[in-house]
């Protein structure tokens, strides 16, 4: 029982990390209030490979080198940022209700996986997490590559476990919505929701970047 403590550690403080809505939730349910339920699912795959590369720095001891690639990581902050409020843009302008911009977003599964693969890379809370918090929690010098792979697993299960219920209350609704005839108001939403996640990234990288100043 005292091995798995640790894991268990690990899986109760992710678990309640994950489940703290931000930036990246909101676009998730953006994602699947205009794209429906299995346009989620790349984006949240997204944002666990890059909590697994964050628990694999952690782990291999690159956390003072991750800090050193700030620069580049807000970088890519930005740059998903900036798609999601390409991506406002196109439900908001889509007059043609919902057909039109699902057949433009049905290639778009590798650039929701980009995207919630750099709003996470960017996310401060990732960074506290498992920079600085994950230590505390799970003894990295006594962690193999038996040990990596569980934490890899459960990290990946913990993720989806949490954050496919947002994807689905959101895709029932839009389910709903689309029924109901109210296909345009059913972009504005979801415009509105993913255009304000990522205004709120952009926000936290142009503070970050005052900071830095």
């Amino acid at each position: 029982m005292e091995v798995l403590t640790p894991f268990i550690a690990y899986g109760a403080a992710l678990t309640l990390a994950a489940a703290i809505p931000g930036p990246g939730v909101a676009a998730l349910v953006g994602q699947s209030l205009g794209m429906g339920f299995r346009a989620s699912l790349p984006f949240i795959m997204g944002i666990a490979v890059a909590d697994l590369v964050y628990l694999t720095a952690a782990i291999v001891g690159l956390a003072a080198l991750a800090q050193a690639f700030a620069g580049a990581l807000m970088v890519i902050k930005v740059l998903g940022a900036l798609y999601l409020v390409y991506l406002a843009y196109r439900f908001w302008t889509s007059k043609a209700g919902l057909t039109r911009v699902e057949a433009a977003t049905k290639r778009d599964g590798a650039r929701a996986f980009m995207t919630g693969f750099a709003v996470t890379m960017g996310n401060p809370k990732a960074i506290v997490f498992y920079l600085a918090l994950l230590p505390a929690v799970v003894d990295l010098e006594g962690i193999g590559m038996s040990q990596w792979f569980f934490l890899a697993v459960l990290t990946v299960g913990i993720l989806f476990a949490v954050l496919l219920p947002y994807a689905v209350l959101a895709a029932k609704a839009r389910l709903f919505m689309a029924r109901s005839g109210a296909l345009l108001r059913l972009n504005r939403v979801a415009a509105l929701t993913i255009g304000g996640a990522g205004a709120i990234i952009l926000v936290q990288a142009l503070l970050a970047l005052g900071g830095i100043a």
